[in-house]
């Protein structure tokens, strides 16, 4: 077997474990979840990174680190197009120009960056996710919420009804 073919092999063993990891580590990523959709679509929240993050430090780098992830669990392209994701202080991120592919998914993330299919960027300069207790909600582009996910002490969720389902409860993977 030649060099080039070798490391070719590695190199795709390589990006196929690291695939792997990134799958496992986005659902335990998440701080908190709820145990189901509210509005049933196919376009969900599948995680939220918020903590560890310095209260003092702007820095865009440590913006960056946090996101919210959103999926498409659908084989079909969906247009995101004035979709948004905003939390329970009403910070809110409207979708431009957004497909998001079938089976994909796409990072929001806080700070300043250039948009990619995989990531994309609020443009802030100043943290929106609280460590202690937040909630994020996606709606789509009619303002029906598609889904949200909360987590800390003001964990309160509500079903498709606008009943509170309880408080301070986290579940791995809410796609159940």
């Amino acid at each position: 077997m030649s060099d080039s073919s070798s490391v070719r092999r590695v190199t795709a063993a390589a990006a196929v474990a690291a695939v792997m990891v990134g799958a496992t580590a986005l659902p335990a990523a998440a701080a908190g979840q709820h145990q189901g959709r509210l509005h049933h679509g196919v376009v969900y929240i599948s995680g939220v990174r918020n903590d560890g993050l310095s209260r003092v430090d702007h820095s865009n780098s440590t913006l960056n680190k946090q996101w919210v992830a959103v999926t498409n669990g659908s084989r079909r392209v969906v247009n995101l197009d004035h979709w948004t994701l905003s939390d329970a202080e009403g910070h809110t991120y409207t979708f431009r120009h957004v497909r998001l592919a079938g089976r994909a998914t796409v990072r929001v993330h806080t700070g300043v960056g250039h948009d990619s299919r995989t990531d994309l960027y609020q443009d802030r300069r100043l943290r929106v996710w609280n460590h202690n207790s937040d909630t994020a909600t996606l709606r789509d582009d009619r303002g029906r919420v598609m889904d949200a996910v909360s987590w800390g002490v003001r964990d309160h969720r509500r079903d498709g009804a606008g009943r509170h389902e309880g408080a301070g409860r986290h579940h791995g993977d809410h796609r159940r």
